[in-house]
């Protein structure tokens, strides 16, 4: 069995991963902590709609082709 400390690829990556994790975790807590609270905007302005229903009767031909 080798010895722990004779290993050091593995110290390598384990302290890469830790690096990763730990830049990970303060970039969430900036990006968290930092924002600032802005107004809700909307992306596209309302308009007002217009909506049209037509009544179809069973007789219509619109109907017959519809179904």
């Amino acid at each position: 069995m080798s010895d722990w400390t004779s290993l050091w690829y593995v110290w390598l990556i384990l302290l890469t991963v830790f690096l990763l994790l730990l830049c990970g975790v303060s970039a969430s807590c900036i990006k968290f902590c930092c924002r600032k609270k802005r107004l809700p905007v909307e992306t596209f302005p309302r308009h007002p709609c217009d909506l049209t229903a037509i009544g179809i009767d069973s007789d219509s031909t619109a109907h017959s082709t519809v179904t």
